[in-house]
C-alpha cells in the first residue's frame, strides 16, 4: 500500500465510479456502417474522393476574328470574346502557363467571304489558318484544335455542301478531306470534324495519311445532337443570322441513345483517335454508356449555352457561379469524360493554379 505522510492514500481520493467512455445514448441507433464518418472533415473527404479535375482535363475554345488587337465580348456569352491573332497569341501563352493543355478554335468569318460553298474554308491564308501559324511560332509546345466543318464559311450557316435544299454528304466530305489537309499544313495538332456528315473521318485519315501527316490526331463529334444549346455560339461565329432552316437530318436526334453508340463505334472503326459528345449536361447519360462502351478517350463539350445558362444564373444572384461551375465540370468527371471543351477553362485553371477547387 503506497503511504504519503504516513496515511494509505485511498483515504484521501474518493473514487467515483465513471461511465465507460463511448457508452451508447439511449437515443443511438445500432449502425455499424456509418457513411458519414467518411465526409466529417474536409481531410477525409479529399482523401475518399473518386473523381478530381486538374487542368489536364480542360481544352479552352477560342472564338477569332480579323484585326490587330481586338478584343470584341460576344454579349450571350459574357466574359467570352472574340479576338483577332495577336490576342490569340496571348491567350496561348496565358494557358501555357495555367498549364492548359490544348486550345480549340473557331473563327468569326467576315460575311463578305461567306458564300455558297464556303470557299474561305480552302484557303491557305484564312483566319484558322493564320492563327494556328501564330501560336506555334510562339507557343509551340500547347496543342491546337481546328474544327472541321463548313458553316462558319457558308452563307446558308449549314455545315455542308446544299443542292435543291438537301445537304450534300459525299461531295461535303471532299471539301473537308481538304479543309483537314489544309488545318494540318498550318500546324493543328487535332482534327475535329463536327459537321455529322456520313463517312468523313475514314476519308480524313486517309487524306491526312496521304498528305504525310499521319501523325496528326483526329477528335471525331461522333455524337453531335440537334440541340438548342448551340444558339451563343453560333451568335459567336456569325452564323446564327445566316443559318436557314436546321440541322436535323445530319446531326442527332436528341431523343436518342443507342444511335450515338452506332455513330461513335463507326468513327472507331474509320480511325478516330478520339471521340466527343455534343452538348454536355443534358447528355452525360451518353457520356457514361460510350465510356462504358468502348473503353476509349471521350471528351465533352461544355456548349454556348450550358456557361450562358450558369453565367446569367450567377448574374442575378440565383446560384453561385464560381461552384456551379466546378459542380458542372465534375459532373462530367463523373460521368466518365477524360476531359472537357469548356469557356470556364481559364478560370477553373487560375483556381488550380491558386489550391484548390472547394
Amino acid at each position: 500500500m503506497a503511504i504519503k505522510y504516513g496515511r494509505p492514500l485511498e483515504s484521501q481520493v474518493r473514487v467515483v465510479p465513471a461511465e465507460p467512455k463511448g457508452a451508447p445514448r439511449a437515443d443511438a441507433l445500432d449502425l455499424i456502417h456509418r457513411p458519414r464518418r467518411n465526409r466529417r472533415t474536409d481531410w477525409a473527404r479529399r482523401m475518399v474522393r473518386e473523381n478530381t479535375l486538374s487542368a489536364n482535363d480542360l481544352i479552352w475554345p477560342l472564338f477569332l476574328v480579323d484585326g490587330d488587337n481586338v478584343r470584341t465580348p460576344v454579349p450571350s456569352m459574357p466574359g467570352v470574346e472574340r479576338i483577332s491573332v495577336d490576342q490569340a497569341v496571348r491567350d496561348a501563352e496565358r494557358a501555357a502557363a495555367l498549364d492548359i493543355p490544348c486550345l480549340a478554335l473557331f473563327p468569326y468569318t467576315d460575311p463578305t467571304l461567306r458564300n455558297e460553298t464556303g470557299s474561305e474554308a480552302l484557303n491557305p491564308e484564312n483566319l484558322v489558318c493564320r492563327t494556328v501559324q501564330a501560336i506555334k511560332k510562339a507557343v509551340p509546345d500547347i496543342g491546337i484544335l481546328c474544327d472541321v466543318a463548313l458553316d462558319p464559311y457558308t452563307s446558308h450557316g449549314h455545315d455542308g455542301l446544299i443542292a435543291d435544299g438537301v445537304i450534300l454528304n459525299d461531295e461535303t466530305v471532299g471539301v473537308l478531306v481538304q479543309q483537314s489537309i489544309l488545318q494540318a499544313d498550318a500546324g493543328c495538332d487535332i482534327i475535329a470534324p463536327s459537321d455529322m456528315m456520313d463517312g468523313r473521318i475514314g476519308a480524313i485519315r486517309q487524306g491526312l495519311d496521304d498528305a504525310g501527316h499521319d501523325a496528326i490526331q483526329i477528335m471525331a463529334y461522333a455524337a453531335k445532337y440537334a440541340s438548342c444549346f448551340y444558339g451563343p455560339f453560333r451568335d459567336a461565329v456569325g452564323s446564327s443570322t445566316t443559318l436557314t432552316g436546321d440541322k436535323r437530318t445530319y446531326q442527332m436526334d436528341f431523343c436518342n441513345s443507342d444511335e450515338a453508340l452506332r455513330e461513335v463505334e463507326l468513327d472507331l472503326e474509320e480511325g478516330a483517335d478520339m471521340v466527343m459528345v455534343k452538348p454536355g449536361l443534358p447528355y452525360l447519360d451518353i457520356v457514361r454508356r460510350i465510356k462504358d462502351t468502348f473503353s476509349h478517350p471521350t471528351f465533352v463539350y461544355q456548349v454556348s449555352g450550358e456557361y450562358a445558362m450558369i453565367m446569367a444564373a450567377a448574374s442575378n444572384g440565383w446560384l453561385d457561379g464560381e461552384k456551379a461551375m466546378v459542380e458542372s465540370l465534375m459532373a462530367f468527371k463523373r460521368a466518365g469524360a477524360d476531359g472537357i471543351l469548356t469557356y470556364f477553362a481559364p478560370r477553373v485553371a487560375e483556381k488550380l493554379k491558386k489550391g484548390r477547387l472547394f
